[in-house]
């Protein structure tokens, strides 16, 4: 069937009508909305060669500065490590020179003292001298180069520690060897070392039986007879008195030493005082003699302790009926 014509047409005009309300409904939401102003994001140069150029130049010139200030900086380094080697030197130096200086003050205060003391010890060697020859005057008791030898038991303290040992040994054990030839027959020998310990010590409190062989014996074992010492023999006289003293007993204590090592000559003193105290006659329990071997003599710094020793023992045989016999050397 054939479509009218008419009919054709009024669609297209209708829809024509629809396309033409749609355009105008968007204009006019176009005119109803607000128009705004575009945001800008990013603002691009118009030209960034410039900009580098000058940078570029810019850091140019800070490392070209900081090549200037690094070689200023080393010379400053060089500069300060040579200006410290030369204030070590100087310091090294001035160190030397206050170390000689102290030397040589202590060296005269030292030689000055020693002057001193050599004035003291000559006063007390007058006095040494009168009050032996007084004694020698009125002794009942036979003598041996000056030492009384009536005692029935004799005690050797000798010193081991290594001055002794070393430098004056040899002269230690021909002294020894004299004193007992001093004494042809005693009841009881005994041997220790001035810290107390024994030379044989099987006979540990009680005598050594004298015979000629035990003393060959005795003589024998001297020569590396060598314990712990403490350079004083204090300890050696204290147990000697504690141990083998006996009312119905005579002895005697050899001392043999070259220095004390300790801190106050008049506590020492003091104390064997009250061990060895003297009868109604002024008799005291033990004698005590001294043989001092001038070993610290011989190095100028340690005669300190040399000189305390011969001050101590001086007076420890003085109150004790002893003698003290200084040797002129520690060398046979």
């Amino acid at each position: 069937m054939r479509k009218s014509r008419r009919d054709t047409e009024a669609f297209s005009i209708a829809f024509l009508d629809v396309i033409t309300c749609g355009f105008g409904a968007i204009i006019l939401l176009l005119m109803i909305a607000k128009p705004g102003v575009p945001i800008v994001l990013e603002t691009t140069p118009e030209s960034l060669g410039g900009v580098v150029a000058d940078l570029q130049k810019q850091l140019f010139e800070i490392r070209g500065e900081a090549r200037v200030l690094n070689r200023d900086l080393n010379a400053k380094r060089e500069q300060i490590s040579v200006w410290n080697d030369r204030v070590a030197r100087l310091s090294q130096i001035l160190a030397d020179t206050q170390s000689r200086e102290n030397r040589i003050i202590q060296a005269n205060a030292s030689e000055e003292a020693a002057r001193d003391k050599l004035k003291l010890a000559q006063q007390e060697l007058t006095r040494e001298m009168q009050r032996l020859l007084a004694q020698s005057r009125t002794a009942d008791n036979d003598l041996v180069g000056g030492i009384p030898v009536d005692s029935e038991y004799i005690i050797f303290v000798i010193d081991t520690s290594g001055s002794m040992f070393n430098l004056a040994w040899n002269r230690v054990i021909s002294q020894l060897i004299s004193v007992l030839d001093a004494y042809p027959k005693v009841k009881g020998i005994q041997i220790m070392n001035d810290m107390g310990q024994y030379m044989f010590s099987t006979y540990r409190n009680r005598w050594i039986e004298d015979t000629p062989a035990r003393r060959k014996i005795i003589i024998e074992r001297l020569r590396n007879f060598n314990p712990f010492s403490n350079s004083s023999p204090v300890e050696g006289i204290n147990k000697a008195i504690l141990t083998y003293y006996r009312p119905d007993r005579k002895i005697s204590i050899y001392v043999f030493g070259d220095d004390f090592t300790g801190n106050s000559v008049k506590q020492v003193l003091d104390v064997v005082d009250r061990l060895n105290p003297k009868d109604s006659n002024g008799i005291p329990q033990i004698r005590i003699h001294t043989i001092g071997f001038p070993v610290q003599f011989a190095n100028q710094q340690q005669q300190a302790t040399g000189i305390r020793f011969a001050a101590l023992m001086r007076e420890l045989s003085y109150r004790n009926m002893g003698t003290f016999v200084g040797l002129n050397s520690f060398r046979n």
